[in-house]
Parts: structure tokens; C-alpha cells; sequence
């Protein structure tokens, strides 16, 4: 004789019986899970650091004690011997104008890859035109043609602009141009069928489609960009956190030029951040369709 023994999903995950989870439990465990676990590795990265610091296996030129890091915050945040911050600026003034430039940069580069992406995601021979010199561009690192935008263009700001602009538009344009080209047939012809015109196909059906991997090379084009902020700010970069990161280096000073990594890397994090929440507003059916 079989017997069948009826339990619970409780019971089979391993709880008690009869006692299903409160969703404020459940709640509490996503959020210490999600802030939690970074939190663990960040503070297990600072201990592995200290001690190798304080071991002395490296110069502490190399590898500098994190009071010593914490100090040359400080002094980046104070005026300190009559000196105000590092080379006159504040810190928060340095990262101002890296953010600034970051902006207009990213701003330009995104706006015309969009622009060129939606185009050539509809024209095949413009398509076919423009994509070798996309590659080209997508495939230079932005310190081999920044010397030549200086030459054009002199060591202000448009120079430096400029790359972060060239820097952001490759991601935006092909993001673009694969998620128009991929929109789905059958709604096209479906809109078509109704009486559509070619304009309002892209506009109702294309667009929509094509939204969320077009937040994906946003998002691709602002780390790129961020992450040529010190070639971009390598004349006349400061103001700027690139410029501090580039001056602090020529004199071997490690826990300045650490300070200006993580401020560029914490604002990095906020503003991919503040990226996600704008595409989850925007593109709330990103994979729910």
C-alpha cells in the first residue's frame, strides 16, 4: 500500500509547519541581502588592506595605511597650512567640475548616437555607411586621438568635452541601432495594416521597442565616458577630479590619488544608480514582456 503524506512548501524548504513567512521577514532579508553582502566586501577589502599596509610586504608609497588616505581627505577638505584643499579647490569642487564636463559630454554623445542610431536602425544604407566608422571610433581608446583634439581645439574645455562626447556616442548608436532593427515584425506590419504612416510606426511601435536596450547603451555610455574622465582632464585639468588623480600622480602621492579613484568611483555608482530608477520609471515593462 502507497501512502501519500501532504506537506506544506514550508515543510519542504525545511521550516516549521503551519508557519508561513511574514512579508516584513521577507523584506528584511532582501534588504540585508542587498545591502549587507556589499557592505561585507567592502569592509573585508579595507581589513585585507590595512594589514598588508601595516605588514610593510610593500612602501607604503604603494600601498599607504587607510589613516593616511583619511588624512589626505581631510586636508582635501580643508584649508590646511594656507592652503586651500589640493591646488586651491575643495574636493567637492574638483568633482564638481568633473561632473559638469562629464554631463555636457555625455549629453552631446548620447543625444547624437540616439539620433544616428534610430536612423540607421531604419535605413540599411545608411546603416551600411556609417557602421565601419562607429567600430572605428568604438575601438580607439579615447587617450589615442585626445592630442589631436588638442591640437584642434586647444587645452580649455572643448577639448575635453569633445572626447567625453566621441567617447559616449558609439555605445548609444549601436545599443540603438540593434534594438531598432530588432523591433518585432509583426506589430510593424500589424500598425501598418491599420493605417499607419512610416512616422507614426517609429514613433508608437519602433521607439517603445527599441527603449530598453537604448537604456542599456546610456548606461554603457556613461561608464565609458566616466571612465575617460582622467585622459579627458590630462591638460589643464584642474579643477577636476581627473586632474587631481593625474597631478597627484606625477609626485607619487598615493592616498590623494586614492581619493580621487573612489570619489570618482562612488559618483559613478549614484549616478548609474539614479540611471536604473529612471529606466525602471520610463521602461516599466523591461522584463515583464
Amino acid at each position: 500500500m502507497t501512502l501519500f503524506v501532504d506537506i506544506t512548501p514550508e515543510e519542504a524548504r525545511g521550516g516549521r509547519p503551519g508557519a508561513p513567512r511574514a512579508p516584513g521577514e521577507s523584506r528584511l532579508r532582501s534588504l540585508a541581502t542587498r545591502v549587507g553582502l556589499p557592505l561585507l566586501s567592502v569592509v573585508v577589502f579595507l581589513v585585507v588592506w590595512q594589514l598588508i599596509a601595516i605588514s610593510g610586504i610593500w612602501s607604503e608609497t604603494f600601498v599607504p595605511r587607510l589613516g593616511t588616505v583619511w588624512q589626505a581627505f581631510v586636508d582635501m577638505s580643508t584649508t590646511h597650512g594656507g592652503v586651500r584643499g589640493y591646488a586651491g579647490y575643495y574636493w567637492w569642487e574638483h568633482l564638481y567640475m568633473t561632473l559638469r564636463r562629464v554631463f555636457a559630454g555625455v549629453v552631446i554623445g548620447v543625444v547624437l548616437g540616439v539620433a544616428l542610431g534610430l536612423a540607421m536602425g531604419t535605413i540599411g544604407w545608411l546603416r551600411r555607411l556609417l557602421e565601419p566608422w562607429l567600430t572605428f571610433l568604438r575601438a580607439l581608446p579615447p587617450l589615442a586621438y585626445f592630442f589631436l583634439l588638442v591640437i584642434w581645439l586647444g587645452i580649455d574645455e572643448a577639448p575635453k568635452i569633445t572626447l567625453l562626447a566621441l567617447a559616449a556616442l558609439p555605445p548609444a548608436a549601436v545599443a540603438t541601432t540593434t534594438a531598432v532593427s530588432a523591433a518585432p515584425i509583426g506589430l510593424v506590419e500589424a500598425a501598418r495594416a491599420l493605417g499607419a504612416n512610416s512616422r507614426e510606426v517609429i514613433r508608437d511601435v519602433v521607439v517603445p521597442s527599441a527603449l530598453p536596450e537604448t537604456f542599456t547603451g546610456i548606461r554603457l555610455s556613461v561608464g565609458i565616458a566616466y571612465s575617460s574622465v582622467v585622459a579627458a582632464e590630462l591638460f589643464n585639468g584642474i579643477p577636476g577630479i581627473g586632474g587631481v588623480v593625474k597631478d597627484a600622480s606625477n609626485y607619487n602621492n598615493t592616498p590623494v590619488v586614492l581619493v580621487g579613484i573612489i570619489a570618482i568611483g562612488l559618483s559613478g555608482l549614484i549616478i548609474d544608480g539614479i540611471l536604473r530608477t529612471v529606466e525602471h520609471r520610463v521602461v516599466p515593462w523591461r522584463g515583464k514582456v
